[in-house]
């Protein structure tokens, strides 16, 4: 399939600058479209990973809705998802939040069956108050996950997410209409499947009285090597063995927008290091505008980049902050690029964004999208940006 690059002319291109490939996120909102409609579970956009609202009325097309991590994830959603449903999801909430939220959500989900015995009948009062009901939910931790980075494993010893087991009451299904678990993180189907045995020992009883399962996220479905039908199968033979069910959830972020976009930055410099290699400097930060390259941490790729050592120079790619390790990796080219080149770091549509800073004073790369037509610029940051966040 012919990449977008190759219409784009990047010179007149401004970087930094984040660029949507609204085609590519089509051809994942369809097959995410596809799973719901096979399996029967409802899917729900993880704003936490992909908040470009500007996509929303795409995005609405083909998901159910969104799940939030807070107040105004939940207020973008109310405000541009419109019609779909809104699910929150916090450890713990602000009373004054709380109690916002139940003018619109859909769905609150508690971390703590405390949470439940502080909030939740208040929070049914102001709902009912409007006219309106809402569903009370509790994320429960299946003990269980093969997340290898601790930093993301929500199962982690210590992990303030999700009640366990024993810290749940009898009468606990009596309190909550959903149940949801979060166990993933970039994985595959067999995984989920795992996980669901650890669920159902832990909590079958819970689940057999409950309206509303939510499977959580990490699900990797749009990734190339997925397996889709595994995943089809599993919430349907689910569905079978809890017929109280009346929804299963899945709350995918990174799957909405894998490989729908990247990230343009130009080099500014190109210096020697004290080992040979070149040190090129670009206009961008790593921990600014990238920054899970570094916490995760891993290494994006290039376009027309290797690994070290696979091509003829070696050269580090580094921001341009104060930050000593201000790095995004090191990188082999056949040539070494020059000043004003237009290096193109790939998959940079999810957890982007959402997690750009301004340290230093950065101005935040444009927000822009190639539409199939052109290329368009949605939002440009500058001073005031950076002035009105201190």
């Amino acid at each position: 399939m012919k990449s977008f690059l190759e219409d784009l002319d990047l010179s007149e291109v401004r970087t930094p600058a984040f660029v949507l490939e609204l085609g590519k996120l089509e051809s994942n909102l369809k097959l995410l479209s596809r799973v719901a409609e096979e399996s029967g579970a409802k899917i729900l956009l993880a704003q936490k990973a992909f908040s470009e609202y500007s996509a929303y009325p795409l995005v609405k097309k083909y998901l159910a809705g969104t799940a939030s991590s807070g107040i105004n994830e939940a207020k973008l959603a109310k405000e541009f998802f419109l019609e779909g449903e809104i699910h929150v999801f916090s450890p713990a909430y602000p009373e004054s939040e709380l109690f916002e939220l139940a003018e619109f959500a859909d769905s609150i989900v508690f971390n703590s069956e405390g949470q439940i015995d502080l909030y939740a009948e208040k929070v049914k009062k102001i709902a009912g108050g409007l006219g309106r009901s809402i569903e009370i939910g509790l994320r429960v931790n299946p003990e269980y996950s093969e997340v290898t980075t601790e930093l993301y494993d929500p199962c982690s010893k210590n992990s303030r997410l999700g009640a366990r087991a024993s810290e749940l009451s009898d009468k606990i299904s009596e309190k909550i209409d959903l149940l949801h678990f979060h166990a993933m993180c970039e994985q595959n189907s067999d995984t989920l499947e795992r996980i669901l045995v650890r669920f159902e020992e832990r909590f079958g009883g819970v689940i057999s009285k409950v309206r509303k399962v939510n499977f959580g996220g990490g699900h990797h479905i749009t990734r190339g090597d997925y397996d889709v039908p595994l995943l089809v199968s599993l919430v349907k033979n689910f569905y079978e063995r809890y017929s109280n069910l009346e929804t299963i959830y899945l709350e995918p972020g990174e799957a909405v927008a894998l490989n729908a976009g990247v990230f343009l930055s130009r080099v500014l410099d190109v210096k020697s290091a004290a080992d040979g290699k070149k040190i090129l400097i670009l206009d961008c930060s790593v921990p600014c505008h990238m920054p899970d390259v570094i916490e995760m941490p891993y290494t994006p790729e290039v376009v027309g980049a290797g690994k070290a050592g696979e091509r003829n120079f070696d050269c580090i790619l580094a921001g341009r902050s104060c930050l000593a390790g201000d790095s995004a990796g090191v990188y082999s080219f056949d040539k070494v690029p020059e000043v004003g080149e237009v290096l193109i770091f790939k998959d940079m549509a999810h957890y982007t964004t959402v997690k750009t800073n301004t340290f230093n004073g950065m101005n935040l790369p444009d927000l822009s999208v190639w539409d199939g037509k052109g290329y368009r610029v949605l939002k440009r940051f500058g001073y005031e940006d950076f002035k009105s966040r201190l």
